[in-house]
């Protein structure tokens, strides 16, 4: 007899025409044995939620929907980010599903541990985390950022699961909860651990991209972290205050000093104890305007509330 929990597995996609065919073919061949195995319900489904794709991404979705009814696709109204593209599929997939487990479009990580994660959920875990067990398909540059990345974070007192990126099971309870968090900015691998709840893990390892390009170059790590950092952590701006208490005590040494050289007769001439200390202060001052500038930056999105996206075009929902 099949079993009655609904199972939604969401997949935000952004020019995936190479890998986005093979990748369905994979998850719908697990949801049918699953399905076949009782432990999902029947009208389980794949979410497909195309972040404005220049590409052919959207007419395989809509292509796909017509000749597999567990297959449901929405498209946005413009390229909004992979964390908005993912949370649009979270808010608006969960109206049909018991719990949702989000995924990459390139399937690097290994969808065979999903009938785990479900059986964890049955156990009473309410968000499920796939977390990599190693690392050896990155380059070493890669390990080094990403191990540098999970230290940054926790110097900056954001939580996180280390070696977890958005491949994760969240129950319709816990979403229903993600609604109450109104920030523009999102991090959602910092707002999952928040919220607390049961909790559990499951590890994996990931495999390699089979085609396409990466939609997480450097440029787009380094924001991630920026955007980790300033959205969960005030310890820059604390900074900011330790680096001004430091910065007046030397220059009151400085100030003692030049005025004991004054009036022993020994002052020093030359451009090195002028200018050196004008532009240490310059640097300070200008390194500590751009972080309280992304922070004004980030007040300043949140004030004006834009929508976290707009649902452009949909599949019929089954």
């Amino acid at each position: 007899m099949a079993n009655d929990l609904k199972l939604g597995i969401i997949i935000p996609c952004f020019n995936e025409q190479e890998v986005i065919v093979s990748s369905i073919r994979k998850v719908t061949a697990l949801l049918q044995s699953c399905i076949a195995a009782g432990t999902i319900a029947p009208d389980s489904f794949i979410g497909l939620v195309d972040d404005r794709s220049t590409d052919g991404t959207w007419e395989i979705i809509k292509q796909e929907s017509t000749q597999n009814k567990n297959i449901l696709g929405i498209r946005l109204s413009a390229n909004r980010g992979h964390q908005n593209a993912l949370f649009a599929g979270l808010m608006e997939f969960n109206k049909h599903a018991d719990c949702i487990i989000s995924l990459d479009a390139d399937l690097q990580d290994d969808i065979y541990v999903i009938p785990e994660m479900i059986e964890k959920f049955r156990q009473g875990s309410e968000i499920v985390y796939g977390v990599r067990n190693k690392r050896n398909s990155d380059t070493g540059f890669k390990r080094v950022s990403a191990k540098g990345f999970y230290r940054l974070m926790s110097m900056f007192g954001t939580k996180l699961v280390k070696d977890h990126a958005d491949f994760r099971l969240t129950s319709h309870r816990v979403l229903d909860e993600l609604k109450n968090f109104g920030e523009v900015n999102l991090f959602l691998r910092g707002m999952f651990p928040l919220m607390g709840f049961n909790t559990s893990v499951v590890y994996y390892e990931r495999g390699q991209r089979t085609a396409g390009e990466s939609k997480y170059p450097l440029r787009k790590m380094i924001s991630l972290a920026l955007d980790g950092i300033t959205s969960y952590s005030i310890v820059p701006l604390r900074i900011i205050t330790v680096l001004g208490f430091m910065v007046f005590f030397i220059c009151v040494a400085l100030m003692i000093y030049a005025v004991l050289s004054y009036l022993t007769h020994k002052t020093i001439a030359g451009w090195f104890s002028t200018v050196l200390p004008f532009y240490f202060l310059g640097g300070i001052q200008i390194l500590c305007l751009g972080i309280i500038g992304e922070y004004m930056g980030k007040i300043y999105k949140e004030v004006k509330r834009p929508p976290r996206y707009i649902i452009d075009k949909s599949t019929e929902l089954h």
